[in-house]
């Protein structure tokens, strides 16, 4: 990188945990059988953990085997042209024990799927990971041939 070009800067774990803070929305990344797959999903930061509620499936399924997953979140602030990406991993586990069950329910937890969502899993990380940069203006990557028609797609 050339000197005047805008650096990215690592963030420590107690900014990444604020900012996530900021963010409801995120994706979760397991191993289902021989691949990688992610997911959307809402989430909740809870005691240095975050939580999320789901229905069986493939998520919950692969989050809660033995291979470790990350969640990676994203944000953009505007009036400072910066965006920033925290990228959690770790290990999840399935909440069952009826008193922690009673606090996970009053976390705001609002999955956009309709239907049954009465597994709550907890991710618990071994790293977390930050990092801010600046956002450049779009245009320096036009080219002459930016505004060229094409032919349409067939």
């Amino acid at each position: 990188m050339g000197n005047n070009e805008p650096s990215v800067r690592e963030l420590a774990v107690n900014e990444c945990w604020a900012l996530l803070r900021t963010e409801n929305v995120g994706r979760l990344a397991v191993w289902v059988d021989d691949h990688p797959d992610i997911f959307p999903l809402n989430y909740a930061v809870d005691h240095g953990t975050i939580v999320f509620r789901s229905g069986r499936g493939t998520k919950v399924s692969a989050a809660l085997s033995d291979a470790p997953v990350a969640l990676e979140v994203d944000g953009y602030e505007a009036p400072a042209h910066e965006a920033w990406s925290v990228v959690i991993k770790g290990r999840a586990e399935g909440i069952r024990e009826i008193d922690e069950l009673m606090d996970t329910v009053d976390l705001p937890l609002f999955p956009w799927q309709a239907g049954a969502k009465n597994l709550f899993v907890r991710l618990v990380p071994t790293l977390v990971t930050g990092r801010r940069f600046p956002v450049v203006d779009p245009t320096i990557w036009h080219t002459p041939f930016s505004n060229v028609r094409r032919s349409p797609s067939e």
